[in-house]
């Protein structure tokens, strides 16, 4: 049935249905706000001002209509024409009024009628949802796209754009969304303006989510260099010793020590009075798999099939202590590598949070497909936690930790992997990725992609990617499209199951997959239709000299390397260099730094 028809079979029925005297609610024409304005409180939160500006800003470029913003609502100024951003006695009076007060922290309501709009979330500080409100309202009813850092898409209104009438509420389904992203998170606006909520604290930018990421944290709560001189039975038994010398942060703690549990609840207590809006602590293991095999944590382990018997002990006493004085704050603990699994009859006190953790799973293949046995037990421990735990996080890694730069074809089960969190009522997810570094491989159409699903998990990954592709690209998409797809179908025909660490080969991207890629980008320089395209086009490039490089990336010794393959790298290496200098691309890997990297490729092929 045609959206005409639809139309008429509305307005019958409102003709038959309705009082004579009741009006049908008419929309807005964008096109035509000349003698509009925009409302704000006389007493606007900081962000709620910030809100104003922002569309105020956006508004103008797309229509060339600058808006004033006025915080008062003289008698002359009453009736319709008017934008309500954020709650005011003016907006709750007009005809687009309504209360925010039970809202959540970033909650919006938009409602577009008879001339007015209203889009208000709640009006205390540190809230965010009249400023979300305002980026969505700017997307999908003006059509801006934020991009990336330095590339804001805002399409020219013309002479019509109908919107409404509408009343729309948002609840996001997520209160922890992080597309883990250098871009993202050295940029609080741009993170503010793509609705990730742990990386601003400006008060204008709304501030962030009182929830904390759960992260590795028992060295901070008992260092070993202040305790383990003295006291090292604080610490792990592993193999008959007590070892203080440990990676990944410093030794594990001995769990059922009631000196630990003092140490760790009154740290967390002080922390708490100094910080009150913290809604959630960690108390989690450190960075190895070397956990207390003491007789009475080993005991508690063998009863439980599994290490998180002795943690999740621990944590649910530090829970139960921490509830007395403070019972709405969450003690949070990784479920991670070797506590990953459950145990089977300890369950967590209702103020614990998981976060559990798919670090082993395989990145090319959705998280839920059963055919990849890699994944298969990560759903099932989900399910076993969903079981005993309604506070259910998700670290979810999303890239190749060990080659930043590298092409890593999974960007098709960004969505899968999100939906399935969402509805297995994950109340965070942390999507891990090049956090600590600019310009790893396709970072910024992969954030994108990212922050979009994070905020509203119904999106489609695929118009997403091309929604980027097209509007960032241009005339240069299409060779790009075909490169990524290529990378893709051709990682799923390998029957390939890597996890987040490897080399170009654990990726199926070979010797074919490198020329290709370099022929596509080749192509999309001559297609590229001015310089700031041809830019953005370089940019993504990095990722495919960095493959065609692969057969001399991991040799140290210049005399290992033949003449014949150092003179064929040697003009791709001189190009990757010469790219990364110029977008300032600054890791080649979690740990590795660009300019290290620089170093040795420069002597491996005699530049």
């Amino acid at each position: 049935m045609s959206r005409y028809i639809v139309t008429m079979i509305i307005l019958l029925y409102a003709s038959v249905v309705c009082p004579v005297s009741a009006t049908v609610p008419s929309g807005v024409n964008l096109a035509k706000l000349d003698n509009w304005d925009i409302i704000i409180a006389e007493d606007a939160s900081p962000s709620e001002n910030y809100a104003a500006e922002e569309f105020q800003s956006y508004f103008s470029q797309a229509s060339n209509i600058r808006l004033p913003i006025v915080s008062k609502l003289e008698p002359a100024m009453d009736g319709q024409h008017h934008i309500f951003i954020g709650s005011s006695s003016a907006m709750r009076a007009s005809n687009v009024g309504f209360s925010t007060d039970e809202f959540g922290e970033e909650d919006f309501r938009i409602i577009v009628r008879d001339d007015n709009i209203a889009i208000a979330g709640q009006s205390k500080a540190d809230t965010r949802g009249t400023l979300y409100g305002v980026y969505t309202f700017l997307e999908d009813y003006a059509g801006v796209r934020f991009l990336t850092v330095d590339h804001t898409y805002v399409p020219k209104i013309g002479a019509w754009r109908a919107v409404g009438p509408l009343d729309r509420f948002y609840h996001p389904s997520l209160r922890f969304r992080w597309s883990y992203y250098g871009e993202t998170n050295r940029n609080p606006a741009f993170a503010t303006r793509i609705r990730v909520n742990t990386v601003a604290t400006d008060a204008k930018l709304g501030g962030k989510t009182g929830l904390n990421l759960i992260n590795h944290s028992f060295y901070h709560y008992l260092p070993s260099q202040k305790y383990g001189k003295e006291h090292p039975e604080y610490f792990a038994l592993v193999d008959g010793e007590r070892k203080l010398e440990m990676g990944g942060g410093g030794p594990e703690l001995c769990l059922t020590n009631p000196d630990v549990l003092r140490i760790v609840v009154n740290t967390i207590l002080d922390a708490l009075k100094k910080h009150p809006s913290m809604e959630n602590v960690s108390v989690s293991q450190n960075d190895n798999n070397k956990y207390c095999r003491c007789p009475r944590c080993a005991v508690i382990d063998e009863r439980e099939g599994t290490p998180m018997g002795s943690l999740l002990t621990f944590v649910n006493a530090v829970a139960d202590e921490v509830a007395k004085e403070y019972p709405d704050v969450m003690i949070g603990t990784l479920s991670y590598w070797y506590s990953r699994k459950p145990p089977k009859t300890i369950k967590p006190r209702p103020n614990v949070q998981i976060q559990l953790c798919s670090i082993e799973c395989c990145v090319l293949h959705p998280i839920n497909d059963t055919r990849c046995e890699k994944n298969v037990q990560f759903c099932q421990d989900l399910a076993n936690w969903g079981k005993m735990c309604n506070k259910i996080s998700i670290w979810n890694y999303n890239t190749n930790f060990s080659n930043y730069l590298l092409p890593c074809p999974n960007l098709r089960v960004i969505e899968s992997n999100i939906r399935y969190f969402v509805a297995n009522n994950a109340i965070g997810i942390f999507m891990q990725a090049a956090g600590n570094a600019l310009g790893a491989e396709l970072s910024d159409l992969r954030n994108y992609v990212m922050a979009n699903l994070l905020w509203d998990p119904s999106k489609s990954g695929r118009k997403l990617i091309d929604e980027f592709l097209d509007l960032h690209y241009g005339r240069s998409a299409e060779p790009i499209r075909r490169f990524i797809n290529l990378t893709h179908e051709n990682a799923l025909a390998s029957g390939l199951h890597p996890n987040c660490f490897g080399r170009a080969k654990d990726y199926a991207v070979d010797e074919t997959i490198n020329q290709a890629g370099l022929d596509a980008f080749a192509e999309a320089m001559k297609l590229a239709e001015n310089d700031a395209v041809r830019a953005r086009v370089e940019k993504a490039s990095i990722c495919v000299y960095r493959a065609a490089i692969e057969p001399i990336w991991y040799i140290q010794d210049k005399s290992s390397v033949d003449s014949v393959l150092a003179e064929r790298m040697r003009p791709l290496v001189k190009h990757f260099l010469e790219l990364c200098k110029k977008y300032g691309v600054t890791n080649t890997s979690e740990s590795n730094s660009i300019e290290a990297e620089s170093n040795r490729l420069k002597r491996i092929v005699g530049l």
